[in-house]
């Protein structure tokens, strides 16, 4: 007999399971809606356009699970584990609806199971819930006796009981279809072999009378359904919210470059970035509803790693605790006073120590933003409440007085050019060689930009540059919070660049690329921009530019506005093996370690914990490497000061692939 064609306490087994089942989902229902509503109370966002190409993407990361894939390592194959977690459930999901709601719930069962498709999914499912049952065992194991380093503190119980639900679930399956064989119902008398797993366990059963065990194939057919219904309430009242929230927020992920941040309306906007939790938008709280605390991101932060107050995992728990307690009282009282979130939840120091190199946004497996969030909250700090390190300070005066950040500078923007006969740009110039604040005012970078120079006369390359002119990008002004500066600057350097004709532009600089490639085209600036390494690695290749190697070893520092703002690995990489052989540091690639100056740090004295720069170093001794090259000025300044500091100049030098190339 059908577990629902019995009674319990004179109650049908068909009443009992759709009370149960309509009350959980009514519990379910009401959970989402609510949280649906606090999410509400954050600002608009347009995030309901390209919604095929939203759809298919959406697909790609979830059903064909890159989003952990991406992460996977031979230090860290825990992804692994969650893949099979996210197969297993998109799997059980399917038997669920058809041969529990509809199967059994309709009275269909005797039809369904009574079939090809049902014999080869239960084949299927005794696969997964094994392979689910190890990875669950083996993650209770990982989080409470082995415990690495990024999930230290998320020893908790709910997170014990999510894994006990994940542990459970596939052996009360087993025991069902076990039951069932026992009993000689589907699959047992489909005309070919039994679930292997299942037939097994089956074995138990064998000397049980028929109503024990009609009984016991009952209990594990209510065990079952019960612990679905259980971990759909589970689900909307814990973590495990992000079962549901991910899918949705890599749905309507941002769809700008990856470098381009959210432009303020200057004009019309009533708050200048975030003060309180509902000055998100809406999509950035559902980044919030999505973290389930895996500690990727904490792992690859170079704030973290040095021992700096900002910890991206706890930005955003706290920033979701946050919405947890505020949003429901809001709810209530729309004149409810929620608490400071800049400079309170979210501590001032916090905010300054990010880099800004979106280690943390790369990694993230549900494609969680942390960077956009911290430059919210530092237009805040800056334009709001006027609270700004002094040396930051000083950076944007200097931009807003004399076009460039470098206070100390007593150059001119074209003195680094005297004797080597650079024409100013005009209608005949294919390329503008934008040169930026460090590459003409900064003493170490001026040699970057002569290096530059000597290879594209030596390419024949026909080029100008706007000499007094050029004024700074902005990027330093909007990374540190100052939204309207760089709205002034951009605008002003769209202007010049237009009257001048400008289609393309070749830039040493990985922060000025970024900018006016991928930032600039929000306030009607569309440029061709081509980074230096690109354009010397198709010089190489189309026998424009000889290359003289050396064979002594070299190291490469990713330039994160290079590499995982704008995908810029090959190139570099590609010259540097022509030069005399690459030697990859620990971290490289898209896992590569910030050189500390990005997000405007350049101009932020690092005042806890160690210096990322000579962090970096340190690894890149580690290879044996005479060289560390790379392809910023940035890097190359932060490089240096650390091989100073360390006191290893006889043994390790730095130096851009531009003067590598140029032998200067």
């Amino acid at each position: 007999m059908p577990p629902l064609d019995m009674t319990y306490l004179g109650i049908p087994g068909y009443a009992l399971f759709w009370i149960l089942t309509l009350l959980a989902f009514g519990l379910f229902a009401f959970r989402i809606a609510r949280l649906i509503r606090c999410m509400r109370l954050g600002r608009k966002e347009e995030s309901f356009k390209k919604l095929i190409r939203r759809a298919l993407k959406t697909a790609a990361v979830t059903l064909g699970q890159w989003c952990q894939l991406k992460s996977i390592s031979l230090k860290d194959r825990a992804g692994i584990g969650h893949i099979i977690f996210a197969w297993g459930f998109l799997t059980f999901a399917l038997s669920y609806l058809v041969f529990i709601i509809i199967g059994a719930g309709f009275g269909l069962s005797a039809t369904l199971e009574h079939s090809a498709f049902y014999l080869y999914y239960t084949w299927i499912l005794d696969i997964v819930s094994v392979l689910v049952f190890a990875a669950a065992l083996w993650a209770i194991i990982r989080r409470y006796v082995i415990r690495p380093p990024r999930l230290r503190g998320e020893q908790t119980g709910e997170a014990l009981l999510i894994l006990l639900t994940v542990l459970l679930h596939p052996l009360t399956h087993l025991f069902k279809i076990a039951s069932a064989i026992a009993l000689s119902h589907p699959p047992a008398g489909l005309g070919f072999a039994l679930p292997p797993v299942s037939a097994a366990l089956s074995n138990i059963f064998t000397n049980l009378s028929l109503d024990a065990l009609q009984a016991a194939h009952a209990a594990f057919f209510w065990a079952h359904w019960l612990l679905i219904l259980g971990v759909m309430l589970l689900v909307a009242y814990s973590r495990y919210l992000h079962m549901i929230a991910s899918f949705f927020n890599a749905f309507f992920r941002s769809q700008l470059p990856k470098g381009e941040l959210r432009t303020i309306d200057m004009e019309t906007a009533e708050i200048f970035g975030t003060a309180r939790i509902t000055d998100f938008t809406w999509k950035q709280m559902l980044d919030l509803y999505s973290c389930v605390s895996c500690g990727q991101c904490q792992q690859v932060c170079p704030a973290t790693a040095s021992g700096k107050p900002l910890n991206p995992k706890l930005l955003i728990q706290d920033l979701k605790q946050e919405l947890m307690q505020t949003a429901p009282r809001l709810l209530k009282d729309k004149d409810y006073k929620a608490a400071t979130v800049t400079g309170g939840v979210i501590t001032s120091e916090a905010i300054w120590d990010c880099t800004t190199c979106r280690a943390c946004d790369e990694v993230c497996p549900l494609y969680i933003e942390h960077v956009d969030k911290i430059v919210d909250m530092r237009r805040n700090l800056v334009l709001e409440q006027a609270v700004i390190p002094e040396s930051a300070e000083q950076a944007l005066r200097s931009i807003e007085a004399r076009g460039h950040p470098w206070r100390g500078a007593t150059a001119g923007r074209t003195e680094w050019s005297q004797g080597l006969d650079i024409k100013d740009m005009d209608a005949d110039c294919e390329f503008l060689l934008w040169v930026g604040c460090s590459g003409a005012l900064e003493e170490r970078s001026i040699n970057i930009t002569r290096s530059l120079v000597k290879i594209l006369k030596q390419a024949d390359i026909n080029f100008g540059i706007l000499g007094a002119e050029e004024s700074c990008c902005g990027q330093p002004a909007r990374r540190l919070g100052n939204e309207y500066l760089f709205q002034m600057q951009a605008q002003k350097n769209i202007e010049t660049l237009k009257k001048y004709g400008v289609k393309k532009i070749i830039t040493a600089c990985p922060h000025c690329y970024n900018t006016i490639k991928n930032e600039y085209t929000a306030f009607g600036g569309e440029f061709e921009v081509i980074h230096h390494t690109q354009l010397i690695a198709s010089l190489i290749e189309e026998g424009r530019l000889e290359v003289k190697g050396n064979n002594s070893p070299i190291t490469y520092q990713d330039p994160c506005y290079l590499g995982r703002y704008n995908d810029i690995y090959k190139q570099p990489r590609s010259i540097i093996q022509k030069l005399g052989g690459l030697t990859e540091m620990e971290d490289s690639g898209k896992k590569g370690f910030c050189c500390g100056g990005g997000g405007g740090r350049m101009w932020l004295e690092e005042k806890s914990g160690s210096r990322i720069n000579e962090m970096r170093i340190e690894q890149a001794l580690e290879t044996g490497a005479e060289t560390i090259a790379t392809a910023c000025p940035f890097c190359l300044q932060m490089l240096e000061d650390a091989i100073k500091t360390k006191g290893c100049q006889d043994s390790l030098k730095a130096l851009d692939i531009a003067e590598l190339i140029a032998g200067e």
